[in-house]
């Protein structure tokens, strides 16, 4: 079996999480989604379980951050400065805030950062390698 990652990360209301997501590009495993969690496939390797705060809690005990902290920054790759900002309206549009940091522009990688609606942060970005300055 080749290597995959499966993010999970709590949330308050998991049919408004599945739209977000889902606005963003990701689509959903219905194999692995109940009533109180939701599988979401960015890609063959990278899936985001969404769980409700009940379903999280049989996994640990830990707490849920407030929706005003950070546990992570979560880095997406895209194809164009065009779908960064594109994935970035659409967060805003759909719940999630949009900047929640400075855009960042380096001419070889251009990234913004959103948050879903509980919280969690995303850094979209793109980057073209062959234009990486030499030191």
């Amino acid at each position: 079996m080749s290597k995959m990652i499966f993010v999970n990360l709590p949330v308050a209301d998991l049919p408004a999480s599945m739209a977000f997501y889902a606005a963003l590009g990701f689509e959903n495993n219905p194999h692995f989604t109940d009533d109180t969690a939701a599988c979401m496939v960015w890609s063959e390797s990278i899936h985001v379980m969404l769980l409700t705060h009940d379903k999280w809690r049989s996994f640990t005990q830990r707490p849920i951050p407030p929706a005003t902290a950070s546990e992570v920054m979560l880095a997406l790759s895209l194809d164009s400065r065009e779908d960064v900002d594109a994935m970035n309206d659409t967060a805003a549009a759909q719940g999630g805030t949009a900047d929640i940091n400075p855009v960042q522009d380096l001419g070889f990688m251009y990234n913004r950062n959103l948050a879903d609606p509980d919280g969690h942060v995303w850094e979209a970005f793109w980057m073209d390698p062959s234009a990486i300055p030499d030191e």
